[in-house]
């Protein structure tokens, strides 16, 4: 079945315009005739129809993310299916993508970073508690509006506690980028992996660019267990620097435990104010993140430094496997 503008799905969800496309879908901007107000369709891809997987993988999202009720996470209010056209129907969401800001504006302010962070967390505490793993925690699944307030989106590839695996033997789910050690090696999703997912965010939005990359996806996945993470640069705050190093610990049991706890630790954070931050990068030459196409001529960017921890840890060597 062809979508397009004026569409009518479930006689009562009428398509109005395209917003994004996907691996899996589409999604619409759309209005629900009955209660006449806007919504997010999202629609599987015609050559995805036929494919059992994904129709599972859709499914799944109906199922995990109609249970979840918050204002961190983007609610679903319908599924169904018509002329073999499998659509969800969800809550439309005046924003735009982390993804978007990120390819915008390369890096983020670090108050406006944790603001997000702690938003995410809310929703993820809510997810967890519902024995839901979202497993695909990434910039394209944070929708950002308003003051910075995050809607958690995309539970396609979520599974609760009560649902049978979908991949075959050997394989992942999730986006390798993202991707923590432990999913990378085929064991079961926990809260933590979640968490990794987040650091991998945080270090993307005061960095510029991801610590891991390959040609492949199968090599990066590699990278996320056996490589160490890259140093962050001086210029991030000591605090926040060592809780993101923390949440990138290969062993799952070495990150904060739980959202909940992680979401307390980024309200006790102690951030430079704008003062102190101008005044440390005129003290401390290059400092400054590099803008996009490269850096500023003259600007020698001094080595990068480990941040020492917020709390201390035991040391443990990385998880290697051979």
């Amino acid at each position: 079945m062809q979508m397009q503008s004026g569409t009518t799905l479930g006689g009562r969800y009428v398509l109005r315009s395209l917003l994004a496309v996907g691996g899996m879908g589409e999604v619409w901007r759309g209005v629900d005739s009955e209660l006449d107000r806007p919504v997010a369709v999202k629609v599987l891809k015609e050559e995805a129809q036929n494919n059992e997987t994904f129709l599972k993988r859709f499914r799944n999202e109906a199922k995990n993310a109609a249970g979840l009720m918050h204002p961190n996470i983007a609610q679903v209010f319908d599924y169904g299916d018509q002329a073999g056209a499998a659509y969800l129907v969800m809550e439309l969401v005046d924003g735009e993508p982390l993804s978007t800001v990120l390819e915008r504006e390369l890096t983020v302010d670090e108050h406006r970073l944790v603001r997000m962070m702690i938003g995410t967390c809310q929703g993820l505490h809510v997810a967890h508690q519902a024995k839901v793993m979202h497993r695909d925690i990434k910039p394209g699944n944070l929708l950002i509006e308003g003051e910075d307030h995050v809607k958690i989106t995309d539970f396609g590839v979520s599974r609760s506690h009560d649902q049978t695996t979908l991949t075959a033997t050997g394989m992942v789910m999730g986006t390798a980028q993202y991707l923590a050690p432990e999913l990378a090696l085929g064991k079961p999703a926990t809260p933590a992996s979640d968490l990794y997912a987040l650091g991998i965010i945080a270090y993307e939005a005061v960095v510029g660019k991801r610590p891991f990359t390959a040609a492949s996806p199968v090599d990066i996945a590699i990278a996320q267990v056996n490589e160490p993470v890259p140093p962050l640069p001086s210029g991030v705050s000591p605090a926040l620097a060592a809780l993101i190093m923390d949440l990138l610990e290969k062993n799952p049991k070495r990150r904060p435990n739980t959202a909940l706890e992680l979401e307390a630790i980024l309200r006790k954070l102690r951030l430079p104010t704008e003062a102190e931050r101008s005044a440390r990068e005129r003290d401390v030459p290059g400092t400054i993140p590099p803008k996009r196409g490269g850096q500023a001529p003259g600007r020698a960017m001094p080595p990068s430094i480990a941040p020492a921890r917020y709390r201390p840890r035991p040391d443990a060597p990385p998880i290697r496997h051979t």
